[in-house]
C-alpha cells in the first residue's frame, strides 16, 4: 500500500504527479498534482487511496470525495492539467503527457518544493523531482493525483459520449475496445480522435483512398 515514505525523504510540500489517458484513441491527456499537509490529513481519507487501476469506479469516486473534503479543510492542494488531442497530435503522446503534468504542477495554489512523478520522466520546470515506477503503489501523493485525474477524465469522456454517441466512450474512456472499433466503422473519425495514433491514421488513410 502507498504511504508517505518517499515524501518524507524530501521535506514538506512534495507534490505527487500522475497522468491518465496515454493509451486511448480519443480524448485528452489529464494529469493530476497533489500536495498533502502531512500530519493534518484525515487517516480515513488516506486509507481509501491506492493504485487507481486496481479500484472500482465507485471506490475512486469515494476516494475523490474524501480528497475534496480534505482540500476544503486545506489539508491538501491539487490541480489538474490537460493536453488536448490537437497537442497530442502535434507534439506526440510523450511530450503531451509531460505538458499536461507541467500544467498541473504550475496550477497548484501551494508551490511544491519537490516532485514525485509516476513513471520514468519528470516534466521540465523549476521544481526538482524524481520519477517513480509504479509510483501510485508507493506514494500516497501520486495515488491521490492519479485518482483525481482518472475520475475527471472518465467524466469528461462520458460528456463527450453524449455529444458523440456510438463509440462507447462512457464505458471505454476512449480506449480501442470492440465497441469503439465498431463505432469507428459505423460513424467514422470524430474531432476528438487522435489522428497521430496508428489505428486512427489508418482509417483516415483508407477513407482518403476511397474518396480518391
Amino acid at each position: 500500500m502507498p504511504d508517505f515514505s518517499f515524501e518524507d525523504r524530501h521535506g514538506a510540500h512534495v507534490a505527487g504527479v500522475d497522468e491518465v489517458g496515454r493509451g486511448p484513441w480519443a480524448g485528452p491527456i489529464v494529469a493530476g498534482a497533489v500536495v498533502f499537509e502531512r500530519g493534518a490529513v484525515c487517516p480515513k481519507a488516506l486509507a481509501l487511496l491506492k493504485d487507481s487501476k486496481k479500484m472500482t469506479a465507485r471506490a475512486r469516486l469515494k476516494a475523490r470525495d474524501a480528497l475534496f473534503q480534505e482540500a476544503e479543510r486545506e489539508h491538501l492542494w491539487f490541480c489538474l492539467g490537460e493536453a488536448s488531442v490537437e497537442e497530442i497530435d502535434a507534439l506526440n503522446i510523450h511530450q503531451a503527457t509531460l505538458l499536461a503534468m507541467a500544467r498541473a504542477v504550475e496550477g497548484l495554489a501551494r508551490a511544491p518544493s519537490y516532485l514525485l512523478v509516476d513513471g520514468l520522466f519528470v516534466p521540465k520546470g523549476s521544481v526538482p523531482g524524481q520519477p517513480l515506477v509504479k509510483g501510485d503503489d508507493k506514494s500516497l501523493s501520486i495515488a491521490a493525483a492519479a485518482i483525481l485525474a482518472k475520475v475527471a477524465r472518465d467524466a469528461l469522456m462520458a460528456d463527450l459520449a453524449s455529444a458523440f454517441p456510438g463509440y462507447g466512450w462512457e464505458k471505454n474512456a476512449g480506449y480501442g475496445t470492440k465497441a469503439h472499433q465498431e463505432g469507428l466503422a459505423l460513424h467514422g473519425v470524430t474531432p476528438h480522435h487522435r489522428r497521430s495514433f496508428a489505428p486512427i491514421a489508418k482509417l483516415i488513410s483508407q477513407d482518403t483512398s476511397r474518396a480518391a
